[in-house]
């Protein structure tokens, strides 16, 4: 899969110089708009000579309709457009079971007046509700109000359109499909869910890196490589936003605004847990947390601020990221916004503003983004910062124009409202189909000892014991009762064995969040009386209702971090003691982040990692297990043997990993090493590793050519047979290493792959073609540089190597 290169625009260049003369303050009336245009204050969505306004016309270049549009503005409606409502504001949306559709008018004024660039329906509730409620709004704001400007419509859509729709797999869970264009139609359907009720933007995806795995939110993310977070992240982007909206003009060029985050750097190593500071400098922020965000969201429209701090500098005022980087060197023209309540943070966390005054104006002038509600609306000050001179109305012109645009872009002009087959779009077959070939593409076979997987169906019986067994576990950013669309594993294998002799003993054996070891003798007997133990252990995370709410518990989750990384409570000692037994032990870990338990991996017959599945989670796990599915997901985090030995992500810097590992034997003995004295840095996986229930071999490692120039791009092609008695799907993934460099570089990066389906017995030569650019390094002198050298290049994992060769780059 080929990399994206850097996007430089001349549109921004004098954004980026300050050079904002054609937003100039000079010639504006107390009402804000200049006084010697084409069109009357009393009328200004309309011209004088009676002509249709450019802004108006669905024809016109997108661009021309912006300027057109923003001189007929007041200050009030350009500050409106920059914050966010709610359709709280006019509808009662308290109980998600209500279904009254009525509205209050005072209400629908007032957040129109203020807050009408984007506003926020992301609620649970029924579907003709959330139709009755943008309609509404939307209505108002074409025929009510002067200029007819629409508002866009907000939900979230991590990992599935949240009011009812389709759940599908974490984040975490979709990147172990290593499966980029099932990614892309997974995101279109979830795009078409939400469209058709009139949403217009969906909070999604989150490029983070997961390198820090005591951070909560690693089971929303990509994993800890920044080329599969590219990919996987394009993937969502492409697919969220190809298409037009019904009834649109040519010029409009998406059908949802995709809105990439969190901008830039959240939860990495150097200190970011929840909101934390993060501590790094240029380099680092370049060659890891930039590169998701360049290749898979300058195309996005719109892009989401971190709530952290990046040296020193708060993500949502930070002018190098979002002026200097974003705007200028990207060339980045839509919609930016703050977090939930994060400008208010630059008073309360951060502490760089006194006053909600000064908190608008930083992060206005520094980073020429929205405000998002959650917080005390700071941008509210802004129209009387700008009457006393506080605040220049260049900057907010500059910003709303990257709203219109965005808007413009949509074709919302033209038909912002939902469709009245909405219905017909909402959880269909086909999305189902869809999703359950992700929900099997997601499950990871780790380990497979004696080849004891696949399960034959004419065994006896099996013992489904553990605290995931009988529950749906779902991530984070789902609504309350989402649970109730799932199927749960004791359910998944229950219909997948109903035509078979096949019996199911179970036994929870203990509690997720318990050290109650009480049930323990009723799951020991189970696994007595079965001829194979499945032991479903791990994390957990809690809906979006339950997870704010006082007195419940997670494990992941947004504000949810940790400490350890070992499972919590006696599911532990509930594992050891099914293996105790003799049983040939199964273990499955359902979690949203990895598990530190490297007992497990020495000492049962296999080991799954399904990391938080979507709705048919539970029946994919059980054809996976019982082999009417061969397993081909693959690790996008590597899992560290204690949460003492992290970071553990696979292409750390050269030499920032001595290896000279201490152990404890099995019978106690002290065996003292260096790094680490009792313990080691390697991973108990990987990043990459997946087995699978047939053989493959690579043979044929090819190089389009072995020597090229410093802006040649390249093809590596290697041929991979089937040697098993099994039709599989493998991950072919390639590697690179700068031999050497002027500066540090990692020890290597993963800079292709791609998933091919072989049927057994056959081969199949697979190219993956790869940019110059991704062989370029942060040079001392500030920029991307691409220098000579030898590059090794390998085919494997990042724990194995099954060929390699040699790249030549001369200058």
């Amino acid at each position: 899969m080929k990399a994206k290169s850097i996007k430089l625009s001349s549109h921004w260049l004098p954004l980026c110089a300050l050079a904002l003369a054609a937003s100039s303050s000079a010639g504006l009336t107390p009402l804000g708009v200049r006084d010697d245009l084409h069109f009357s204050l009393e009328a200004r969505g309309t011209n004088l000579d009676g002509s249709l306004p450019v802004y108006k016309d669905p024809t016109a270049d997108i661009e021309d309709r912006v300027n057109d549009l923003l001189p007929r503005m007041t200050v009030q409606e350009k500050v409106a457009q920059l914050i966010q409502g709610d359709i709280d504001g006019w509808m009662n949306m308290t109980d998600p079971l209500d279904n009254t559709l009525t509205y209050n008018q005072t209400g629908l004024e007032q957040m129109m007046e203020y807050k009408s660039g984007a506003i926020w329906a992301g609620y649970l509730a029924p579907w003709d509700k959330i139709v009755y409620a943008i309609t509404i709004g939307q209505q108002y704001l074409m025929e009510n109000t002067t200029l007819g400007i629409p508002a866009i419509i907000q939900s979230e859509g991590l990992h599935g359109f949240t009011d009812n729709g389709t759940t599908w797999p974490s984040p975490i869970g979709l990147a172990a499909s290593f499966n980029a264009p099932l990614l892309a139609e997974a995101a279109s359907t979830i795009a078409t869910e939400a469209e058709g009720l009139g949403y217009s933007q969906l909070f999604a995806p989150v490029l983070d890196l997961s390198r820090e795995l005591r951070w909560g939110r690693v089971e929303e993310n990509y994993g800890e490589d920044p080329f599969l977070t590219s990919q996987m992240g394009h993937a969502y982007v492409t697919g969220l936003q190809t298409g037009r909206r019904r009834n649109v003009s040519d010029t409009a060029i998406a059908r949802m605004a995709a809105t990439c985050k969190h901008f830039a750097a959240y939860g990495s190593p150097q200190g970011g847990l929840n909101i934390a500071p993060v501590a790094g400098g240029e380099r680092d922020l370049r060659t890891y947390y930039l590169k998701p965000f360049n290749y898979a969201c300058v195309d996005a429209l719109s892009i989401m601020t971190a709530y952290a701090s990046y040296d020193g500098i708060p993500n949502v005022a930070n002018t190098h990221l979002l002026t200097d980087i974003l705007r200028g060197e990207w060339g980045y023209q839509y919609f930016v916004t703050s977090d939930a309540g994060s400008v208010d943070l630059l008073i309360t966390l951060h502490q760089v503003c006194a006053t909600r005054e000064c908190a608008a104006k930083v992060a206005l002038e520094h980073g020429l983004s929205g405000e998002m509600g959650g917080g005390t609306y700071t941008y509210l000050t802004l129209p009387g910062q700008i009457a006393n001179g506080t605040v220049d109305i260049s900057y907010v012109d500059e910003t709303v124009k990257t709203v219109l645009r965005t808007k413009f872009a949509l074709g919302l002009f033209e038909n912002p409202y939902p469709y009245p087959d909405y219905a017909e779009t909402m959880r269909t077959q086909a999305t189902r189909d869809l999703l359950h070939q992700m929900e099997r593409e997601a499950i990871i076979l780790l380990e497979n000892k004696g080849n004891v997987l696949p399960l034959s169906t004419d065994i006896s019986s099996i013992a489904l014991i553990g605290p995931q067994t009988d529950r749906v576990t779902f991530g984070d950013y789902v609504f309350f009762n989402a649970s109730n669309n799932g199927i749960s594993p004791l359910d998944g294998f229950t219909e997948f064995l109903a035509n078979t002799s096949v019996k199911i003993n179970f036994a929870e054996g203990c509690k997720l969040w318990s050290n109650d070891e009480s049930e323990f003798p009723a799951a020991i007997a189970a696994a007595k009386e079965s001829d194979v133990a499945i032991v479903m252990v791990g994390t957990w995370s809690l809906d979006q209702t339950l997870l704010w709410t006082p007195g419940t518990n997670a494990t992941t989750g947004e504000h949810v971090d940790l400490s350890d990384l070992s499972l919590v409570g006696a599911q532990f000692p509930l594992v050891q003691a099914i293996q105790a037994t003799g049983t040939p032990t199964i273990v499955v870990f359902v979690s949203g982040k990895p598990v530190t338990n490297p007992w497990i991996q020495e000492n049962v017959d296999a080991v799954l990692q399904q990391f938080y599945p979507g709705e048919l989670g539970g029946l994919a796990i059980a054809e996976i297990i019982f082999g009417a599915v061969n397993p081909s997901g693959k690790l996008p985090v590597s899992f560290p043997r204690s949460v003492a030995t992290t970071p553990v992500f696979y292409n750390y810097l050269k030499g920032a990993r001595p290896i000279d590992p201490g152990y404890i034997t099995p019978n106690g003995t002290l065996v003292f090493g260096h790094q680490y004295v009792l313990d080691t840095p390697v991973p108990t996986w990987s990043f990459g590793r997946g087995l699978s229930y047939t053989t493959f071999n690579y043979t044929d490692l090819k190089l389009s050519s072995p020597t090229i120039s410093t802006t040649e791009d390249f093809n590596v092609s290697v041929t991979v047979h089937n040697t098993g008695a099994m039709d599989g799907k493998e991950v072919v993934q390639v590697y690179m290493t700068d031999v050497v460099s002027s500066v540090v570089t990692p020890n290597m990066e993963l800079i292709g792959f791609t998933k091919v389906d072989i049927p057994a017995g056959t081969s199949q030569t697979v190219t993956i073609q790869v940019t110059s650019s991704q062989l370029a390094v942060w040079s001392m002198g500030g920029k991307w540089v691409v220098e000579p050298g030898q590059f090794a290049i390998n085919v494997g994992t990042s724990e194995e190597t099954f060929l390699n060769t040699t790249l030549t780059v001369v200058a």
